[in-house]
């Protein structure tokens, strides 16, 4: 691939307006991905520890469910907070948690309606979170050994949670063999987005190549650069945790 590389600090960040039309079109390509499922498939494991398909799914629909009304979210964060109170651990496990016993009465079918259904609400439902309390409201947040920080709301509607789309769209098509169907323009920026973080985060010279239908090419100037040429996707799944990777590809970001 011959390109001319794309300084990471360039990258412009995510912002709200287009934060909505990333947010339904990930859930929309999820919700289609997960009309492919085949019955045999929903007790296939996923590379999520401990979730199957229907499990993953469970998640992503209560995840909708409460980006989608204020008041499902509020009390979603009430139950979260009276766990980890109570049992103590991460709250972001205890959430996952409640989103998948939340839909787990619901059948296979009604699963993937309420998915499909859901798509245009919840993008909806996290653009119209007011600027106040994207920008002011904030809270603490743990993930493995590496993420221990505060997030600000904004962060969490605006970015992580079309992150955790996308990669969920990832995790599912791999669960049930089929491909992802990638492009440039909408995941090559949630990924071109990722890399700006990721250089942030460790703040090192690197010459980065990504390919396939995702494909980009990025650099951060520097002596002694690191050079990487590796598929996008699966540059992805290793800074998630999915997989691990070495040098600066063992740098976690969130999603």
């Amino acid at each position: 691939m011959s390109a001319t590389p794309v300084t990471a600090s360039t990258v412009p960040p995510i912002s709200h307006s287009e934060a909505h039309d990333l947010a339904r079109e990930a859930y929309e390509r999820f919700a289609a991905v997960l009309r492919q499922v085949q019955p045999d498939q929903w007790s296939n494991q996923t590379d999520c520890a401990a979730w199957t398909v229907r499990d993953l799914a469970g998640h992503l629909a209560g995840a909708m469910q409460s980006a989608a009304s204020v008041r499902q979210m509020i009390r979603e964060q009430w139950e979260v907070k009276r766990r980890a109170k109570t049992l103590g651990g991460d709250e972001v496990d205890h959430m996952t948690a409640v989103q998948v016993e939340r839909t787990a009465h619901l059948s296979t079918a009604e699963l993937v309606s309420l998915c499909a259904e859901l798509a245009p609400k919840a993008a909806r439902g996290r653009s119209r979170i007011p600027a106040a309390a994207r920008r002011f409201a904030r809270f603490p947040v743990t993930i493995g050994d590496q993420i221990d920080e505060t997030w600000s709301l904004g962060y969490l509607v605006d970015v992580i949670l079309t992150r955790d789309t996308w990669l969920h769209r990832i995790d599912l098509c791999r669960a049930i063999g089929v491909n992802p169907v990638l492009d440039a323009k909408h995941d090559g920026r949630i990924i071109a987005d990722i890399v700006a973080e990721w250089a942030r985060r460790h703040g090192k010279p690197f010459d980065l190549t990504l390919t396939g239908p995702a494909f980009g090419v990025y650099e951060n100037p520097g002596a002694d650069a690191e050079k990487i040429t590796i598929d996008a996707v699966e540059y992805c799944r290793i800074l998630s945790g999915r997989t691990s990777g070495d040098g600066l590809l063992g740098v976690a970001v969130p999603f």
